[in-house]
């Protein structure tokens, strides 16, 4: 299998570089939260990724599924404008291929965007939340399996996973910018139920303050080929204390955040511009 993988990189990344004029240092996956960054973007390059070998096909609401090119605050970058989930019925190893093709063309930090449940009750709805850590309750590992150490090692340590620099960076300019930021503890299910009243509960009691279903499996296999890693979360819906529960539809989640979005937006922007003081 680890061979198989090297060479499916290998395929997508020779087809990408025969479409592109620059290599990017800087990695952004735009979830949910932050889908019009592209906006933002001096595009030079947009592939979908239908296009590209071995990458699958988003199918989810507001993701787009290209992958972008361009400048970004004077900055070299790449973004995924669009995500892959576990519960699409992608194998985990199909959800992060992307992050092993951003690897190979030469990204050093990858910024990672999501929405969120909140069960911190000190949280509200349409926060922007720094991720410090993770607890991952999904069923299945992206680096299960054969490793191939061309990729990464066999054990990669999760100590440092989240880039303390880079978190303390962007809560200082969120700060300058008056934008409210904390920081919180992610937990990562598989989805696309949303979770009982119980699991939310649950996972309060076990040290989590945000809940959801993507961005673990990519944050596994940035850590493991060596990227450099600040994930940033918008808070959709809260979540606890269990009494102020109420029904959520994907509608109401994609509305918070794309008012919170410019924060997110902001903040992304003005990372790359201090990247290069």
């Amino acid at each position: 299998m680890s061979s198989s993988l090297f060479k499916k990189i290998e395929e997508a990344y020779q087809y990408i570089i025969r479409q592109i004029q620059f290599l990017p240092k800087t990695g952004i996956i735009l979830g949910t939260g932050l889908g019009n960054l592209t906006d933002d973007i001096e595009i030079i390059q947009s592939i979908p990724y239908q296009h590209i070998p071995h990458f699958p096909a988003s199918t989810v609401q507001s993701h787009k599924g290209e992958l972008v090119f361009g400048y970004l605050s004077g900055q070299p970058i790449v973004a995924m404008a669009g995500r892959f989930h576990y519960y699409e019925g992608y194998s985990m190893q199909q959800v992060t291929f992307p992050i092993r093709v951003l690897k190979a063309l030469g990204v050093e930090q990858l910024f990672i965007s999501n929405v969120s449940g909140s069960v911190n009750p000190t949280f509200e709805a349409g926060d922007l939340i720094f991720v410090k850590d993770h607890i991952n309750l999904q069923p299945e590992n992206p680096l299960r399996g054969e490793n191939d150490e061309r990729l990464g090692p066999r054990f990669p340590d999760m100590l440092e996973t989240y880039d303390k620099e880079l978190l303390e960076r962007g809560m200082t300019i969120a700060a300058s910018k008056g934008i409210q930021a904390k920081k919180g503890v992610y937990v990562a299910l598989q989805g696309p139920n949303l979770e009982t009243p119980a699991e939310y509960n649950f996972i309060h009691v076990i040290g989590g303050d945000l809940v959801g279903m993507s961005t673990v499996p990519e944050v596994l296999v940035a850590r493991h080929c060596g990227l450099k890693i600040l994930v940033m979360s918008i808070v959709s819906n809260v979540c606890y204390p269990i009494e102020q529960l109420t029904e959520t539809t994907v509608e109401e989640v994609i509305a918070v955040a794309q008012v919170a979005e410019p924060k997110l937006r902001a903040i992304v922007s003005a990372l790359l511009v201090d990247s290069t003081d």
